[in-house]
């Protein structure tokens, strides 16, 4: 799969669609909060638990932990669109305001949650802000929390634990399913031991920081300025030098592989691809949402540390997974 070229205006600026469409939908949503099921609804009435879940990522692993117990929407699921210029609809908003269970991640990547749920507010409804449950502040650099392997562990066990809150009688069911979860991460973060251990320090490129979370973890060393990775993740031009840094990495082969966001890619990103191309580096495509169909978390993060790891050990690109 191949994502279009886009152009991603600064974070400050997106979204900015949802408030029409939240005002418009206001008295409807409020109507279908006025149904909502309580933390026990689902125990007294036999229903599925409605949850929703900003990324698709989230999402599976709420269907993991919830299995059929669960009735579970994914709102960012597309990997071929650029999910820092996604825009609310009358549709999503009103899925927002029938769940019983949400969980989104903060950090500013998914602030269209927070203020669909405040034009339907729901005092029986619950919320795991993956922000809030790790205790990071708001200045944050990198959202994509969910690239950083201790991250779903923690998510994993909020969830079973808000469900058990919602459904007692399925309590052990959750509870097994959570450390069924954790056991499955097991293959991942043996992988990731492993090529820490077999490459040390490895020099990557990137083009934004959307796996930073999971080079860190391999004891990897990114190159790329900072201020490069911030301008293009937030849509705006790298200035000319950090420009000029980057593109020395590929033509004096400073960095082994150029990882590089394959959802979202510009004029600028495009040239570098072809310059590690050139300079016979190779090159490893990352995704902000998890792909689709096919993928399960765990198989998709055991995707991306394969594609690096054959990268970096037989210099062979994997752009796509």
């Amino acid at each position: 799969m191949s994502a279009a070229p886009a152009s991603r205006p600064a974070r400050s600026s997106i979204r900015t669609g949802l408030i029409a469409a939240v005002a418009a939908l206001t008295a409807v949503t409020a109507t279908a909060c006025s149904s909502s099921s309580s933390k026990t609804g689902a125990a007294s009435t036999g229903k599925t638990i409605q949850v929703v879940a900003a990324e698709n990522e989230y999402a599976d692993v709420v269907s993991q932990i919830g299995g059929q117990y669960v009735s579970v929407t994914g709102i960012m699921s597309n990997p071929n669109t650029d999910p820092h210029t996604f825009e609310a609809n009358p549709k999503v908003a009103h899925t927002v305001s029938s769940a019983q269970l949400i969980v989104q991640n903060g950090v500013g990547y998914d602030d269209f949650m927070g203020k669909t749920e405040q034009a339907s507010s729901n005092s029986h409804r619950q919320v795991i802000d993956v922000q809030k449950l790790l205790g990071l502040p708001d200045s944050t650099p990198n959202p994509h929390l969910w690239f950083k392997p201790t991250t779903m562990p923690a998510v994993a066990k909020a969830i079973a634990a808000d469900l058990s809150a919602m459904d007692p009688s399925h309590k052990a069911d959750f509870e097994a399913n959570a450390a069924k979860f954790d056991n499955s991460l097991q293959p991942w973060n043996q992988a990731i031991s492993q090529l820490k251990a077999s490459a040390p320090g490895a020099a990557v490129a990137t083009t934004e920081p959307v796996a930073d979370y999971l080079l860190d973890a391999l004891g990897f060393k990114n190159l790329t300025p900072w201020a490069f990775q911030a301008d293009v993740m937030n849509g705006t031009d790298p200035s000319p030098q950090d420009v000029a840094t980057e593109k020395a990495l590929f033509t004096q082969h400073k960095a082994k592989v150029f990882v590089y966001n394959q959802q979202v890619t510009d004029s600028l990103t495009q040239s570098l691809m072809t310059l590690a191309k050139q300079n016979n580096i190779p090159v490893v495509g990352v995704y902000e949402t998890m792909p689709t169909p096919g993928y399960t978390y765990q198989s998709w993060m055991n995707a991306e540390v394969s594609a690096l790891r054959n990268a970096v050990a037989n210099g062979k690109s994997a752009p796509t997974l």
